[in-house]
């Protein structure tokens, strides 16, 4: 089975995710970015998938920098360098007989690249409900298991407890005292 890489244009699903463009609309664009990073960390976790995150320097002007944060390679291109053809690079250097590439983006030119290149490509929303499925089915597991924990649990079978008593009868009688 071939490994996984999901790169995510940011900017595109900060525009695309209602909540974190909200966010970025109201001036809180760091705000939006930390809540994107987040919640794909705990997709990671969830999925294993490896995940790169890459940022242009349309918003945050300075050198271009990679980095891992909360187990996600983070990129930020160079001033003269759009997210865009950083992604459209990077899945095309990546996509392998070993190495599936999806990128993530709604952004239609974007995607034919990606496709000409031989990755898969995800819509900003269709990754957002993929990582909101994920967080609930992990909420529901939990909650299950919960539940389940605050049940005594036996390690025995109705058949085996079955047994037990007989076999704790049997004590009981044979240990009782005779009176003559």
């Amino acid at each position: 089975m071939k490994q996984q890489l999901l790169i995510v244009d940011a900017y595109n699903m900060i525009g695309n995710w209602p909540e974190l463009n909200h966010l970025k609309q109201t001036e809180r664009l760091p705000e939006a970015r930390d809540e994107l990073l987040a919640a794909l960390s705990e997709y990671k976790k969830i999925t294993g998938l490896n995940i790169t995150v890459v940022f242009d320097a349309m918003y945050v002007p300075g050198n271009s920098k990679s980095y891992r944060q909360a187990d996600l390679e983070i990129v930020w291109t160079s001033k003269d360098q759009t997210a865009d053809s950083y992604i459209e690079k990077l899945a095309g250097d990546k996509q392998s007989r070993v190495l599936q590439v999806t990128v993530a983006t709604s952004d239609q030119a974007e995607q034919w690249v990606i496709f000409s290149e031989g990755a898969l490509r995800i819509p900003a929303l269709e990754l957002r409900k993929r990582v909101k499925e994920a967080l609930q089915e992990v909420r529901h597991t939990a909650i299950k298991s919960q539940d389940l924990g605050s049940v005594r649990k036996s390690p025995w079978n109705d058949r085996q407890l079955s047994e037990l008593d007989r076999f704790r009868q049997q004590l009981e009688q044979s240990t009782k005292p005779r009176h003559k």
